[in-house]
């Protein structure tokens, strides 16, 4: 019948056979699932737009598509001699999965549907976009001695033309700052040049603007075919990186470029005195590097200053690595930035000009997207990088941003606390205790009132070497959701590769490695190390450790006396982590068999799971069985045999660490021991990174003296001199002490 189609209806489970994504492996799908639920090649690019997107798995017998993308933005497509069909991405302004839909008959009906990755425009390869040959030159073009040819070079078989055009585009947000009529509009300018050679290059020197252009500054370039009209949208495109325009302004500035400058620097400053304290609400900075690398949940590495990858901090010299807070402030959707120096101590403006600078727009934009000042890398580009050429590039006026833009010390600075799980599975949870729970089953691991957070493990048996079954369990998948986020699964798929699955599909890392989802971020390392970003600020780590996950959840204190499970309830007092979901509690001195009753009383309830299920396998022995094996009962002492070859292995891989040697015995395995021993080092290491830092907050030096020493952190010292002339009152050097205050008193000159 009618119903039976996945015309218009992919994702949705029908009568007789269903257009979900788990049908293939189940073998469910309605006949035509794979004509109208469309799978596409490349399945991400810039929000910029203009992108080819080849649909893979259709064939139309048709000449012209229409594509549709969010239900209200149409671009022509095209289908080639093949019998291919193709879209062209639109200009957007948010990230994130975008569905799309096509049509055969001129936009009446869209039978057809898929979903559109759209990314950062800085996190687009750089082969896919023009480059501007020494991009410095341009955007320093006209000032000090800079002049001459400027080139932009291209892959000239991005786009299939023979002859292309080169247009100017430029950014603007409209509107009263933080109303509802504020927007965001990406407008073309002007033609560079028409009708030029496709060969890749193009070598021109710029002229100033046209007075109605030179008030653009900040901006971008496009390279089109010469078939399509002058900025016409949505058509097949190459972008450069979106830059300081100043390669194009006006005579005003090519003839005085500081003058002109500090006008813009000043005129700036009015304007940030006018709009709301972002400042007080952005969260403050971890008080050292160890803290800042290990609250995965809350920062993330700034691609602008990275300490694995060589520590290159162009805008923050002496800094060895910066991270930026990964949620945009709650209100005006701001940012934070930390820097750390070498002696792993921050870096603040307020000492010098390399440290850190919050960002009135975050870099990353924010959820919804779609309005200043939540465009993804536009929005911060008008506020915080172009008014940076203004006060401190094109002229020496860098005293009016740092007012605008102080570093946040760490003195409000809270670390989260960590629980892990790992091996056959042990526990460690965020009160510090831990233990060793071998069920079989889906389990709770941690649930919050607060947001609804949930994250569930599954354990399988393990296998010993020889391919038999051992009486022992280990984690094979983790799923978690927070409130009506996006669905989120990692797992061992019967083959041992480490999969993510988002909303029950498999996720492909191939083009992008991190992925701006409903309610969270997903980010993958190239060693496949998956980290998931709640938009509260908690953060769960998996990775995959021979054929076992090792998992760790950070929750923000915010979560203290707010969470249940396995990994206990979070308030600092162990005595009660043993509690059942009837609230009743056992000694923290129970025996293996009572710790395995405590375990199976977490197991998931049918309804409430949050896994996958779309193998025969997983659907007899999880969807349809017990949540808890009951008749599966582990090895909870294992025997150590003296005389056993293995044991005299295993002190050398083990050494003294208890886990290892517990899994060694019960797996047979040495490598399954060692992966144990190193996560629970790796657990050690993260809980002593997360130990509170005790900071008594920055201090200036004395009118009319000097004072040395930038680091405010506990038992530091700082000494102070006068000035020749000036005479010191107070203590000459004063030591930040247990209470967060400090010692002796402030001096004056």
């Amino acid at each position: 019948g009618a119903q039976d189609s996945c015309s218009q209806q992919c994702g949705e489970l029908l009568g007789t056979c269903s257009c979900q994504v788990t049908c293939q492996s189940l073998g469910i799908c309605c006949p035509d699932y794979n004509e109208f639920c469309l799978q596409i090649s490349p399945y991400s690019g810039s929000l910029m737009g203009g992108k080819d997107i080849l649909i893979e798995n259709t064939a139309f017998n048709t000449s012209m598509i229409t594509c549709r993308f969010k239900k209200i933005i149409k671009t022509n497509g095209f289908v080639d001699k093949d019998g291919k069909a193709h879209c062209i991405s639109p200009l957007l302004y948010e990230t994130g999965f975008i569905p799309f839909e096509v049509s055969t008959d001129d936009g009446q009906t869209f039978p057809y549907s898929g979903t559109w990755l759209s990314v950062h425009h800085s996190k687009v390869p750089d082969e896919e976009k023009c480059t501007l040959v020494n991009e410095t030159k341009w955007q320093y073009y006209g000032t000090s001695n800079i002049d001459g040819n400027l080139t932009l070079t291209w892959t000239h078989q991005a786009l299939t033309a023979t002859h292309i055009n080169i247009e100017v585009w430029g950014y603007q947000e409209t509107g009263d700052s933080y109303s509802e009529n504020w927007f965001a509009k990406w407008e073309y300018l002007y033609t560079l040049a028409r009708e030029t050679p496709n060969s890749g290059t193009f070598s021109f020197i710029p002229v100033p603007a046209k007075a109605t252009y030179s008030t653009w500054d900040f901006g971008i370039l496009r390279i089109t075919p010469s078939t399509y009209s002058d900025g016409q949208s949505n058509i097949p495109s190459v972008w450069s990186s979106a830059h300081a325009l100043a390669w194009h302004l006006g005579e005003d500035f090519r003839n005085d470029p500081i003058t002109w400058a500090t006008a813009k620097c000043v005129e700036w400053d009015r304007k940030e005195e006018k709009l709301p304290n972002f400042l007080e609400e952005i969260i403050d900075c971890p008080c050292t590097l160890s803290q800042a690398r290990a609250d995965t949940g809350r920062f993330h590495t700034d691609y602008g200053c990275d300490i694995e990858k060589g520590s290159v901090c162009t805008y923050h010299p002496g800094a060895v690595h910066c991270v930026r807070a990964i949620q945009a402030s709650p209100v005006y959707a701001a940012g934070q930035q930390c820097c750390y120096d070498s002696t792993g101590a921050q870096i603040l403006t307020q000492d010098s000009t390399s440290g850190s600078t919050p960002d009135r727009g975050h870099d990353w934009g924010s959820p919804p997207f779609m309005k200043p000042p939540r465009i993804p890398g536009f929005s911060h580009w008008l506020y915080d990088v172009i008014s940076f050429y203004y006060c401190c590039l094109w002229s020496d006026n860098c005293h009016f941003y740092m007012k605008n833009r102080p570093s946040s010390d760490c003195r409000t600075y809270h670390p989260p606390q960590a629980a892990s799980a790992f091996g056959d599975p042990h526990f460690f949870t965020f009160d510090g205790l831990n233990f060793t729970f071998k069920g079989q089953g889906e389990y709770t691991l941690v649930e919050s009132d607060l947001t609804s957070l949930r994250v569930q493990g599954r354990t399988q048996q393990a296998h010993f070497p020889n391919g038999t079954e051992a009486q022992v369990t280990g984690l094979s998948a983790v799923a978690m959701q927070e409130n009506n986020s996006d669905v989120i699964e990692v797992r061992y798929s019967e083959d041992l590769n480490l999969e993510v699955l988002l909303n029950q599909k498999v996720v492909n890392f191939s083009e992008q490695s991190w992925m701006d989802l409903k309610g969270l971020f997903l980010h993958s390392t190239s060693d496949q190390k998956i980290t998931v970003m709640f938009s509260s600020g908690s953060g769960v780590e998996i990775r995959g450790s021979g054929g076992f996950l090792t998992l760790t959840v950070l929750l923000p204190d915010k979560f203290m006396n707010h969470t249940q499970g396995l990994f206990g309830v979070m308030n600092g007092n162990t005595e009660d982590e043993y509690t059942f979901k009837n609230k009743t509690t056992i000694s923290v001195h129970a025996s293996p068999q009572q710790l395995f009753e405590f375990g199976a009383n977490w197991a998931v309830e049918n309804g409430t799971s949050l896994f996958t299920y779309d193998t025969e396998f997983l659907l007899n022995n999880f969807f349809y069985g017990e949540k808890h094996n009951t008749s599966f009962l582990p090895v909870f002492f294992p025997y150590e045999d003296p005389a056993d070859p293995l044991v005299k292995e295993m002190v050398l891989v083990c050494d003294s660490d208890p886990f290892c040697r517990f899994d060694v015995l019960t797996t047979r395995s040495l490598q399954v021991g060692n992966f144990t021993r190193l996560s629970h080092q790796n657990h050690k290491q993260l809980v002593e990174n997360l130990k509170p830092v005790i900071s008594c907050g920055w201090l200036d030096h004395p009118t009319n003296g000097r004072k040395n020493g930038t680091n405010y952190l506990l038992g530091s010292t700082i000494h102070f001199t006068c000035n020749q002339g000036y005479e010191l009152t107070g203590s000459k050097e004063i030591i930040c002490q247990v209470t967060g205050a400090w010692s002796g008193d402030i001096p004056n000159c």
